[in-house]
């Protein structure tokens, strides 16, 4: 009878006295089963092998006595688990699950939280686990836990696999562990611990797992059918390109897709600047947009040990890639044909006109640096030039000690900017990847932002506009107007036109003062305004994302002449095109060309020295989104919140490393056993920020809507216009009752005419009257399809509303005040769109839907006077432009394209 009932790969649920229903076997293996440990007790209604549930039988699990009790969930955990287990096992032959045994037998018992001794003591009949020990080897068995290997302390070798037993490093000959006056101490304490999470067993259970074994699939169903836009980074040239060179891997949807994500950080925040450790963090990009960079889906897999590792930002890209970014050639992408130049203590990355066609007007004026420019495009170098170029590389030993090649060489003129060839490349697919390292747009978009307002603020530590950067001028023989003179004694340093005067800094930094955002949109910005309004103050790098595509562009336009400005703003909107989270490859294609010009025109502006690597990486921007996708899937913001939470593990000071790896297996267990508690609330259903409750069903639209009021509540009464006025809006924006409307219009036509031509306004006037009259009469003819909510819609409403400063919709109607967009009171420039909030218009037409709304928030213009208002769009982060691709139970609605911006620039008198 149960043999129709195996699932897809052969195996159905074992009844015997030991398995209990909760693990799965071949056939063969369930009749020695059952012959073996015997039937189970109260399994009296087949419905896992055929029969149908009748009365209460339904998910159930036999008791220590025998009786039925409800099924835990803990066991559709340890059954996804057991079930991938033996998929893999019968490829060698059955597999009778006996390491699950006493994760079984833990299931069974009960379990009761609070403090394990205690506990002990108070309830000793209680079966409990009597260890932290024994609570680790069960985490362990479900693929959750963690291993500590010991390191060199020079780093050159671990002591792990054919070194594990070895007390010496077998390069440096160094101990492997601490010692005391030369002798080792009486325990044991190596150097350096490294906590390695193993991935195979992680990654095992996002397949194993059905929450997430189908979204695992997603690339393969989801990706854009349309060749220009990008929405996942399956839409990349890069990910296509693999595609097409390793077919055999592409074949199968089940292969994983990883990102890897490493950045150094201090966690005991700023009580040590001495100490930092390197996470290694992986995402899986085989998952959908809308969960690949949630921390809940992010592996921790190494966890290297400080007080000193490689550092982030920029540096770290070095460390990971091999390629130096220092030097005349520091740019990964441009390689040896790096555009570089020396000024005074700093080396310039300045000279973008070779980026120009080489018959280009620009490339003969001598107001950039004093020459012609007759250098070609930097070369494109393939996969195959740069194995030829890592094969000139010297092979060193990694490592600190000074005899073992632990001191810095100096590199020869044939390595490049090459340090060593990075272990990456001994993967196999590794050396024909377009596109092995990102570009970090997070901590570029930050320094590019330090730079602009430093500049223009002229902060005295952030500021590129020095005194050296005015020699710099003189030397190129540049800009005579802005060189440094002497008056009497004093070393005079003419103002430039690319900073602000006094008064426009306190200007710019009250704007930035008074801007007001929606909930959870950004920080509170002024905070980190100076008492004196003269500069800004520990900006992080979201709230540089925000200034950057926000605020800079509408706070200087007055501030600055127009050149200056429309630069500013052409560099600010190529921001905020790239982040898009839909991402269109010809809106990239003309940003690379518009970029060029862009640079170019800041050349003409700042002076050389203002120009360092991050200026000159924004060029390459375009083309890496181009290769990899949206960049918002490859953004550090996701990680740099994940490194929060992993120093919120940190309990014990002396020991952080370990803090953190204990903490995260923890959190690690009862994230992955929450997916299966429904009717608890956990990170995988808690509600939102701003979630106004559960939606209702109803059997009218209008009643499914709800609201969370915001703000205190004060009672306003409508007169009877207003109140006319609102209740024909929901009447005539209920699609249910588009039945009634038609029927009054012909009404209407019979009684006035065709030829009426206030037709319209009299159904407005009249048509809730009419409706309340005809419902009621249907209702007391007792007609079925007057239900409760028709009848309540059909009813006058309340004179006396109560009115908020603010809510979360959903809510039923918003009253609105309309601005007029005629050329007058409405202007457009640069994609900013400035309104005069005095021009109000639709009076008599105030109310709309909630569904009719678009969420927007105002910043002031100073530039056009106290009554006009910059227009800021709002999208929410969880909110995507990707249709249902089978994933029913995914909720997608509209988000920001790169097409929404169009990046144009303008040259001017240039």
């Amino acid at each position: 009878m149960a043999k129709p009932f195996v699932n897809d790969r052969g195996f159905i649920k074992c009844p015997c006295r030991r398995c209990l229903n909760n693990a799965s076997h071949q056939l063969e293996d369930l009749e020695s089963h059952i012959f073996r440990n015997g039937f189970m007790f109260g399994y009296n209604q087949w419905i896992h092998h055929g029969e149908p549930a009748t009365g209460n039988a339904g998910t159930t699990v036999a008791g220590p006595s025998g009786g039925i009790h409800e099924r835990d969930e803990m066991f559709d955990v340890l059954d996804d688990i057991i079930s991938e287990d033996a998929d893999e096992d019968a490829v060698g032959g059955p597999s009778s699950n006996d390491q699950y045994d006493d994760l079984f037998v833990a299931l069974r018992s009960e379990l009761y939280p609070g403090l394990l001794k205690l506990l002990k003591l108070a309830f000793p009949k209680i079966d409990l686990v009597e260890s932290h020990y024994e609570a680790k080897k069960l985490m362990t068995k479900m693929g959750l836990g963690y291993s500590s290997i010991h390191v060199c302390k020079n780093d050159y070798a671990l002591f792990w696999k054919e070194n594990s037993l070895k007390d010496t490093c077998p390069v440096c000959s160094e101990s492997r562990w601490k010692l005391q006056s030369g002798k080792r101490s009486g325990k044991n304490v190596p150097h350096k611990v490294l906590r390695y999470f193993p991935v195979g067993p992680r990654l095992k259970r996002l397949f194993a797992t059905s929450k997430t074994a189908k979204l695992m699939r997603w690339h393969s169903i989801g990706k854009s059918k349309d060749n220009d836009v990008m929405r996942h980074p399956v839409d990349g040239k890069s990910w296509q390109e693999f595609d097409k060179r390793h077919p055999q891997f592409a074949g199968d949807v089940r292969n994983v897709r990883l990102g890897l994500a490493a950045d150094g950080f201090n966690p005991f925040g700023n009580m040590s600047l001495s100490y930092s450790m390197w996470p290694v963090v992986l995402t899986t990009y085989n998952l959908p947009p809308w969960i690949c960079m949630k921390a809940e889906y992010l592996m921790l897999s190494l966890l290297i040990p400080g007080p000193q590792s490689p550092v982030n930002d920029f540096p770290a890209r070095s460390s990971l890639s091999g390629w130096s970014g220092q030097g005349y050639r520091a740019c990964p992408t441009c390689n040896e044909d790096t555009p570089s130049m020396r000024v005074i203590g700093k080396t310039a990355y300045f000279g973008h006109r070779r980026f120009l066609p080489t018959n280009h007007h620009w490339r003969s004026n001598l107001q950039f640096d004093g020459r012609t420019e007759r250098k070609r495009p930097p070369r494109r170098f393939s996969t195959t030039d740069i194995l030829e170029q890592l094969r000139r590389v010297k092979i060193g030993i990694p490592g600190k000690h000074p005899n073992y090649g632990g001191v810095k060489r100096k590199r020869g003129d044939d390595e490049l900017n090459w340090r060593k060839k990075r272990i990456f490349y001994e993967l196999p697919y590794w050396a024909t990847i377009e596109l092995k390292h990102n570009l970090d747009v997070m901590h570029i978009e930050k320094n590019v932002c330090d730079s602009l307002l430093g500049t223009l603020l002229a902060d005295p530590h952030k500021s590129k506009d020095t005194d050296n950067a005015r020699r710099d001028l003189a030397k190129l023989g540049i800009r005579n107007e802005l060189y440094l003179f002497e008056d009497g004694n004093k070393l005079m340093k003419p103002a430039a036109d690319y900073t602000f005067s006094d008064a426009n800094q306190r200007n710019f930094c009250r704007f930035i003062r008074l801007v007001k955002f929606p909930d959870g949109f950004a920080s509170n910005l002024s905070k980190n305004v100076a008492q004196n309004d003269s500069r800004l103050l520990g900006l992080k790098s979201h709230d540089c994302h925000v200034i950057m595509q926000r605020l800079l562009p509408v706070g200087c336009r007055s501030l600055v002449n127009k050149n200056i400005w429309s630069t500013i703003v052409e560099l600010c909107m190529f921001f905020k095109q790239l982040c898009a989270s839909t991402v269109n490859v010809s809106d990239m294609v003309e940003a690379q060309n518009q970029l060029v010009l862009i640079l170019c025109k800041l050349e003409r502006i700042f002076p050389p020295v203002f120009f360092d690597i991050m200026i000159h990486l924004v060029l390459h921007l375009p083309e890496e989104a181009i290769l990899g996708g949206p960049v918002h899937m490859r953004l550090m913001y996701p990680f740099e919140r994940y490194l929060k939470r992993l120093k919120d593990y940190v309990r014990n000071a002396a020991k952080p490393e370990g803090s953190i790896a204990e903490g995260y297996v923890v959190d690690e267990a009862l994230t992955f056993c929450s997916r299966y508690f429904d009717d608890v609330e956990t990170r995988f259903n808690r509600p939102d920020r701003n979630d106004d409750g559960i939606h209702p069903t109803r059997q009218l639209s209008v009643f499914e809507s709800q609201c969370k009021p915001l703000g205190k509540q004060s009672y306003v009464e409508l007169d009877n216009n207003d109140r006319d006025k609102a209740e024909f809006y929901i009447l005539n924006n209920s699609p249910e009752l588009e039945p009634y409307l038609n029927k009054h219009k012909q009404e209407l036509h019979v009684r006035l005419g065709e030829g009426c031509l206030n037709i319209n306004e009299v159904h407005r006037t009249e048509f809730a009257g009419w409706f309340f009259e005809k419902i009621y009469a249907m209702h007391r003819m007792q007609a079925p399809e007057v239900t409760t909510e028709l009848l309540s819609l059909s009813s006058k409403t309340n004179m006396v509303v109560s009115s908020y400063p603010a809510c979360i919709v959903n809510v039923v109607l918003f009253r609105c005040k309309w601005f007029k967009c005629d050329s007058k009171h409405m202007v457009t420039e640069n994609n900013i769109a400035s309104i005069d909030i005095n021009g109000e218009a639709y009076k008599d037409d105030q109310f709309i839907l909630a569904s009719q709304a678009k969420q927007v928030f105002y910043v002031a213009d100073p530039s056009r006077g106290p009554n006009w208002r910059v227009v800021q769009h709002v999208k929410h982060r969880s909110i995507w432009d990707i249709t249902d691709d089978g994933l029913s139970d995914i909720d997608l609605l509209q988000h920001n394209s790169s097409s929404n911006f169009t990046l144009f620039v303008d040259l001017g008198n240039l």
